[in-house]
């Protein structure tokens, strides 16, 4: 589910009223640690093929001294082979072991076959018993061959924005205001401690895009509906600073555990703000120190920047927003959906561990998955809340 309509938008220069369709999805980039072992290349020009002459003798002595060298040569793979399985077959014990996963039996194989089988083996087992696991890479240095794993919390193509106006609008209806304020705590949670950006501070990149487009919209004088479009973009500032100031402050953390013990449920809507601050509760009481951002795979830059590896940054695609309706977010999303489009690969939650021997870090996706699940469950909720009247801004 993608909360601000699931897909990126295209965008133009100019903002839009007109809804416009869909894109593609943005393409994904695994991160790949090579790991194949590359043949040497064949040259151009073959060797002259060994083959009987006239004077069989003469050609005996041409070629004497060969067979010592290459069996020199052999003895050399042969002894690197050997530890090349032998390092292999260590780290795949340690690999099977911290996963819980068996390995076929494959040492009795030949090499390279043996280690091509096992590592297939595991990637389809743990494939089959861990969601987030991605891929298994074999890695050789000048002292030893091991394994690495990379586990990843895939996000698809999704924008987690989680909009403040629903939440304005139940703190001005009374019957929903106790809702208002258990969503506040929520959202304070996320903000202080996940590390979700606010939109209207400066430096975000929502921020950047709403001043781009309110730019753009009062260029264009000569536009009928200038004017209002104008007076969205004050609707969005004014009731973007006030939820800010709520969100920002640390008494909504001071009073969650009380407002979520309090509150009564009334009716399936009330259910789900009760839910969804309960497993918000939860995840504070696990983690209480994690961001969303801690695993965080960034892709590393080229020196040259004609050759930079671009990806979409999860502040970019994570974050708070004014609204998930209307002209104005319509406009946006536009924008957001043509620069997406430009980028090869996005940055996602992912883990990369190291069999080599070294003590290894126990560390997991389960703050990851549990508050994209969060995540989804409020955008959820707020996308699709109808207030009984809308306010309206003068």
């Amino acid at each position: 589910m993608n909360h601000a309509n699931d897909n990126y938008f295209r965008d133009s220069k100019t903002a839009r009223a007109k809804k416009t369709k869909t894109a593609s999805c943005t393409a994904q980039r695994v991160y790949a640690l090579d790991a194949k072992t590359q043949r040497l290349g064949r040259g151009a020009e073959r060797q002259m093929p060994l083959s009987s002459c006239a004077d069989a003798t003469d050609g005996f002595l041409k070629v004497s001294f060969l067979p010592k060298l290459y069996q020199g040569e052999t003895a050399r793979a042969c002894q690197e082979s050997v530890k090349m399985q032998s390092d292999f077959y260590a780290s795949l014990d340690r690999l099977t072991a911290h996963y819980g996963v068996p390995p076929m039996p494959t040492r009795h194989l030949e090499y390279p076959y043996n280690m091509a089988l096992a590592v297939w083996d595991l990637e389809q087992k743990l494939k089959n018993n861990f969601i987030n696991f991605q891929e298994i890479k074999v890695f050789q240095d000048d002292f030893k061959t091991y394994l690495v794993s990379e586990e990843k919390f895939n996000t698809g193509t999704t924008l987690y924005y989680i909009p403040t106006h629903p939440i304005y609008q139940m703190l001005k209806d009374p019957e929903r205001k106790k809702n208002a304020q258990l969503l506040l705590s929520v959202c304070s949670y996320l903000y202080h401690i996940a590390g979700i950006p606010y939109y209207r501070e400066q430096g975000s990149y929502l921020y950047w895009l709403y001043e781009m487009h309110r730019e753009w919209t009062e260029e264009e004088q000569e536009r009928e509906e200038n004017e209002r479009y104008i007076r969205e973009f004050d609707k969005e500032e004014f009731i973007g600073d006030c939820m800010g100031g709520k969100i920002f402050s640390s008494m909504n953390l001071h009073f969650f555990e009380r407002r979520l013990n309090g509150f009564k449920s009334r009716d399936a809507f009330d259910k789900q703000c009760l839910d969804i601050a309960k497993k918000a509760s939860a995840l504070y009481s696990d983690y209480p120190n994690e961001s969303i951002f801690r695993n965080a795979l960034m892709y590393e830059e080229d020196e040259d920047e004609d050759t930079e590896t671009e990806s979409i940054g999860m502040e970019k695609y994570i974050s708070f927003i004014s609204d998930t309706k209307g002209w104005l977010y319509e406009s946006i999303e536009e924008s957001i959906n043509n620069e997406f489009n430009e980028y090869g690969s996005m940055d996602e939650p992912t883990i990369v561990k190291t069999f080599d021997g070294q003590e290894l870090t126990q560390s997991s996706l389960d703050f990851e998955s549990r508050l994209f699940a969060l995540l989804d469950d409020l955008c959820e909720l707020l996308y699709h809340y109808t207030p009984l009247q809308d306010e309206h801004f003068n």
